[in-house]
């Protein structure tokens, strides 16, 4: 697959760890990873939004991982918020994940289907 990471110059620079846009050529597989949740294998959820977040990005890689892919393989990442006020938490916990890795990326402020979930995200992959 060749993966080209597209910013433009006449438009605004993105603005922690993702990038504007990322076209793909000759790829073999696409996977649409549907909204994860922070509820773990035994159906709790954690209380702290930092720990439903990691818990989310687990369950990510996880799906990532049963369909013998990576985070390196993540093009598109969007983010579901409850609260605006998570979103400097959920950039630093999504860059712990992460790392250099830099999807297009959307985050948007939402009401969430079950009240005690603080965030929801669903991504999409390429090989």
């Amino acid at each position: 697959m060749n993966r080209e990471t597209i910013n433009a110059k006449n438009a605004p620079a993105p603005r922690g760890g993702y990038s504007q846009a990322v076209k793909l050529t000759d790829f073999k597989t696409l996977l649409f990873i549907s909204g994860q949740i922070p509820v773990s294998g035994d159906d709790t959820v954690p209380e702290s939004f930092e720990d439903q977040a990691r818990l989310v990005w687990r369950n990510i890689d996880a799906q990532l991982k049963a369909a013998g892919m990576s985070k390196a393989d993540l093009v598109k990442v969007t983010t579901f918020l409850a609260d605006r006020h998570h979103t400097m938490a959920n950039r630093e916990i999504r860059s712990e994940y992460l790392g250099a890795v830099a999807p297009a990326m959307s985050v948007v402020i939402a009401a969430i289907f079950d009240e005690k979930w603080m965030l929801e995200v669903e991504a999409i992959a390429a090989q």
